[in-house]
């Protein structure tokens, strides 16, 4: 997605962040918004952001350098993210890793070629009874083996079809 030819997606937007009274206050509300419906927060969206926020670009860039969950790069329709925390990582987080590189055909940081997967690990996830874990957009699938995450990633594929 070009962000500088997407002009229906900056109106949807810039009617966002105009319907906050005190615009700089929702900077995060409005980067979330920015990115679920870009997919990412792009340099030139930044900038579109604190200009119509009436912000620094440099303020904008640290909330998004900050915050974990905002990217400046594009990902896939569905983020696989494997933690590896101290509780997943000694139950195998790593023989997972492993798989899902195979499976995806990717390293971590990137994304598969049909733009439906990307692969990236955090540090804790907060479900260590449940470890090892992997967290697919918003699905959190616990206690997982190497033999399963063909079937998981095939659940996916099967959705987008």
């Amino acid at each position: 997605m070009d962000c500088k030819t997407d002009n229906i997606y900056f109106e949807e937007l810039n009617d966002y962040i105009d319907s906050f009274a005190e615009k700089e206050k929702g900077l995060i509300a409005i980067l979330h918004k920015a990115q679920s419906i870009f997919g990412y927060l792009p340099e030139n969206l930044q900038e579109h952001i604190a200009e119509k926020i009436g912000i620094s670009i440099a303020k904008v860039y640290g909330v998004v350098s900050f915050y974990n969950y905002f990217t400046t790069e594009p990902r896939g329709k569905y983020q696989v993210s494997v933690c590896t925390g101290t509780a997943c990582y000694v139950r195998g987080a790593d023989n997972i890793t492993k798989e899902l590189k195979k499976e995806l055909k990717i390293d971590v940081g990137g994304m598969t070629e049909d733009r439906l997967f990307s692969l990236d690990c955090l540090r804790c996830v907060g479900a260590c009874g449940l470890a090892p874990v992997i967290i697919i957009g918003e699905d959190v699938h616990g206690k997982i083996k190497p033999s399963d995450v063909k079937k998981i990633i095939a659940k996916y594929r099967n959705i987008s079809d």
